[in-house]
């Protein structure tokens, strides 16, 4: 259980991050990039501070300074991946799918770029300080057994990431600016005639969902991987949390325990004996996917319109077809 909480906080930064952008209307399909940017921005400010700095300053690193850089880093690399996903597909309205493809393929190259340039592909902790910070347990808490080591032995982002879901939801289904936000991604033309500024919804949609999103790689690399970076490293894990974005049918609350049960689909194959048979690890490497393809199908025969996503999902608005 355990496990599968710390690998499905990676998925439900990501998930919280792209169901966000899509109840905007836009299917960023570039959530892998973004994961990268986050990561190797979080990781490379920290690496500098730590190893460059406070080395030639003859300084002790301050550990508060390396989560503060850490997450300023990681918001404002996502945020540019999300800007550019934007202008893109908002103001010069390219196609949705291609260009958040481009922009995986652009965040993976610019991330293993400066994972080999800057990290010379250290197979070490890159930033010490930063790792212990961001996965320190609750103290005392982390040390009552079995309950403390599923509840309480875990890093400051997993909780916040609880907490993320929480107020998403609240967000999306109590406020105005959520409701707003949601009649963009349903009808844009009509949310544009209530006087709503469909642009303006989009572009703070799409970039805050890519920030939360770059946390997804930065507690990947600073807690999941203990500071280690490693290119390629994420694999399959963006395009699992775009397919978990459909297992949640679009709700935040649900994410939480979605992207645990993921988490644990995952790394099932770790806990099943399987002998010599490496074949049928791999079968239970596809679980995720299976479980998503048969969620799809109930909803789909369910056609329940609360259970579908936002009918402009995907869709470029034209302003002036309205």
């Amino acid at each position: 259980i355990a496990a599968a909480v710390t690998f499905g906080t990676v998925l439900m930064y990501d998930t919280l991050g792209e169901v966000l952008t899509e109840r905007s209307g836009n299917l960023n399909l570039g959530v892998p990039g973004i994961m990268y940017f986050g990561g190797i921005a979080g990781l490379t400010s920290t690496f500098m501070y730590e190893n460059v700095y406070c080395v030639n300053a003859g300084i002790e690193p301050s550990a508060a300074l390396c989560v503060i850089m850490c997450l300023v880093a990681s918001f404002l690399a996502s945020a540019l991946g999300g800007l550019i996903y934007s202008f893109l597909t908002i103001t010069l309205r390219t196609n949705q799918n291609v260009t958040g493809l481009a922009l995986t393929t652009f965040g993976k190259g610019v991330a293993n770029f400066f994972g080999v340039f800057i990290l010379d592909g250290a197979s070490y902790s890159a930033a010490p300080v930063a790792n212990k910070a961001f996965a320190a347990k609750i103290p005392v808490l982390s040390g009552l057994g079995t309950v403390g080591q599923v509840i309480f032995s875990y890093g400051f982002l997993v909780y916040a990431a609880i907490v993320l879901a929480g107020a998403m939801h609240w967000f999306l289904t109590r406020t105005r600016a959520g409701l707003n936000l949601r009649a963009v991604g349903e009808n844009p033309a009509t949310a544009d005639a209530a006087g709503i500024n469909v642009t303006k919804y989009k572009y703070l949609a799409t970039c805050i969902g890519s920030m939360i999103a770059g946390l997804g790689g930065l507690y990947y690399v600073m807690d999941y991987a203990s500071g280690v970076w490693s290119n390629n490293a994420f694999g399959d894990r963006g395009w699992l949390a775009i397919a978990l974005v459909i297992f949640t049918i679009w709700r935040p609350n649900v994410s939480v325990l979605a992207s645990i049960l993921f988490g644990g689909f995952y790394i099932l194959y770790l806990y099943i004996p399987t002998g010599t048979n490496l074949a049928i690890k791999e079968l239970y490497k596809m679980l995720p996917y299976v479980v998503t393809l048969a969620v799809l199908i109930i909803v789909s025969l369910r056609k329940k319109r609360e259970d579908q996503p936002p009918a402009s999902l995907g869709l470029s608005f034209f302003r002036e077809e309205r």
